[in-house]
This record gives structure tokens, C-alpha cells and sequence, in this order.
């Protein structure tokens, strides 16, 4: 009986451990750099980029993978058929790229239950989609903020155990659910503190938006990388809701100070000169990763 005690409290504690800690981290950062399709949002809405065409741009600037945002595919939010999935993994495969992630623009803070639990299916839904693509991640938003009537608490405890149940369906998948900083819902570092306390599946963590802390980035950014599964690495953060170019060295430094290991995307924002943004964000994510490598040796 002692020893069975011994045992449910050992459990206990790992599965604590587990819900406090959901990010990549180890004692050395392994960091591979991504392409957010967000990056081209105006030109592939307008028919102006292609799926294939963004991995194929990817590929040659040297990018290591795409997260290829489930609003691009046709007929979204339906998701694609079969065949298209093959068509896009295989392009993929072709050229020696690993499609990272997906997501959906979902909202996990509507108030009806039966509201909610559509977006649940969604995600869902999605979830076998990004299994079929190979994507290891699916990002999902938190919501856009508290519905009239309720609490942030309130609002916190359904949309906890709606990403809970997300993310205990997608483990047989082999997908992460990564939810997102998106300066709506989820506002602060403190905010993400607190929903991650309320999360208890093993299988969901952050994606750690730089681009939407709005008061002190870089310390919300060291707060919340514990729960980091994925990034959005962007060109501007906002210190005390003021724009300013990020730091890119220092958001690299933090990364692999803490031994994060994984894919962090690159996402561009506002339509106009895609290619050429991307390719300047690259050069300075590359160049910073190479300089935190080099510490390493």
C-alpha cells in the first residue's frame, strides 16, 4: 500500500512538472530557422504567391522549414482534400523542406458552450491535417478577449479546457497544439503565466510571439520561454506600446541562453516588398544564430 501511495504521488509530481514546463529547453539550443506564410498574406490571398511558390522561395534562401498557415489552403476553413495534402508535402520533400506547422484563426473565449465547442472541431479537424502534412505544431489563438458579463477568470477556465482537450486529441497525432501570445486574450507575460497554470495536457505550450508583448518584451520573452513549442520572430516589437525594430541578437541570445531547441519562424508583417523583408530577416536571424552557436564551441 505504501509503495502504491509512493507511486501516485511520484506520478503526481511528474505530471506537475509537465503542465509547468511544456517548452524545448535544454542544457545546448538547437535552432532551426522557419518561414511563417503569414509573411505573404496580401500576395497569396490575392493569387499572387502559391503554396508550392513559398516553398520553393524558402528553400532556395535557405530556410529549414515553412509553417504554412491553414487560411492559404483552398476552401479553409474546410480542409484540403487528401490529394492536395499530398501535393504540397511532396513539393515539400522535393525540396529538402520540412513543413514545421500550421494554424487556424479559431476563438476559444466565446461564451456559448456550443460556439465554443465548434472551434474545438475545428482545431480538431486541423489537428489531422497538420499529421498528414508532418507539421509538428498547430497554432491556435487564445481568443480576443473577455466577453461582456464575465471575468478574465472566467474566460480562462473554459479556454483552458478547451485547449486541453485539443491537445489530448492531438497527441495520437503527433501534434503540438502551440498557443499563441496574441495580444488579445493572452496580453501580458503574466497573462500567459496564468492560463499555463490552468493547462494540464503535456501536450500543448507556447507559441511565443516577440511581436506582441507590448509593455517590456524582452523580459515577458524571458518569462514565458519555459512553455515555447514554437516562435513568430518579427521585424518590430513595442516597448511601452511604442514600435521599435527588434533586437534581433538579443532575442537570440535568449533563446539559446536557454537552450531552446526547435523551429523559430519568421513572421512579416504589412503588405509590400514580402521577398526582400524576408530575405533581410533571415540574414539577421541567421547571422545572429551563428554568433550564439559559436559561443558553444
Amino acid at each position: 500500500m505504501k509503495r502504491t501511495i509512493l507511486l501516485i504521488i511520484a506520478a503526481v509530481t511528474v505530471a506537475a512538472a509537465a503542465a509547468q514546463d511544456r517548452g524545448n529547453l535544454h542544457e545546448t539550443p538547437r535552432i532551426k530557422i522557419g518561414l511563417n506564410y503569414y509573411s505573404f498574406n496580401t500576395p497569396l490571398t490575392q493569387g499572387d504567391e502559391t503554396i508550392e511558390g513559398v516553398i520553393d522561395y524558402a528553400a532556395d534562401l535557405g530556410f529549414e522549414g515553412v509553417d504554412i498557415t491553414g487560411y492559404y489552403f483552398p476552401g479553409y476553413p474546410a480542409v484540403p482534400s487528401d490529394q492536395y495534402i499530398l501535393q504540397v508535402k511532396s513539393h515539400a520533400f522535393h525540396q529538402g523542406m520540412t513543413i514545421c506547422g500550421t494554424g487556424v484563426r479559431n476563438d476559444f473565449t466565446l461564451a456559448d458552450p456550443v460556439a465554443r465547442a465548434a472551434q474545438v472541431q475545428l482545431v480538431k479537424d486541423w489537428v489531422v491535417v497538420a499529421s498528414k502534412l508532418g507539421a509538428s505544431t498547430i497554432r491556435v489563438f487564445a481568443g480576443p478577449g473577455t466577453p461582456e458579463g464575465y471575468t478574465w477568470e472566467q474566460t480562462a477556465v473554459w479556454l483552458a479546457a478547451a485547449v486541453d482537450e485539443c491537445a489530448e486529441f492531438a497527441k495520437p497525432y503527433g501534434v503540438v497544439i502551440a498557443l499563441q501570445n496574441h495580444d488579445d486574450f493572452l496580453k501580458t507575460g503574466d497573462d500567459v503565466e496564468k492560463i499555463f497554470k490552468l493547462i494540464r495536457s503535456d501536450n500543448a505550450g507556447l507559441m511565443l510571439d516577440v511581436g506582441c508583448y507590448h509593455t517590456d518584451p524582452y523580459r515577458e520573452i524571458e518569462q514565458t520561454i519555459k512553455h515555447a513549442v514554437t516562435w513568430q520572430i518579427k521585424e518590430n516589437v513595442f516597448i511601452n506600446d511604442v514600435e521599435t525594430p527588434t533586437d534581433i541578437p538579443r532575442i537570440m541570445e535568449i533563446i539559446a541562453r536557454n537552450g531552446y531547441r526547435g523551429f523559430v519562424p519568421i513572421e512579416i508583417l504589412r503588405a509590400g516588398g514580402e521577398r526582400e523583408r524576408t530575405a533581410a530577416m533571415f540574414e539577421k536571424v541567421r547571422a545572429a544564430r551563428e554568433t550564439e552557436m559559436a559561443k558553444l564551441k
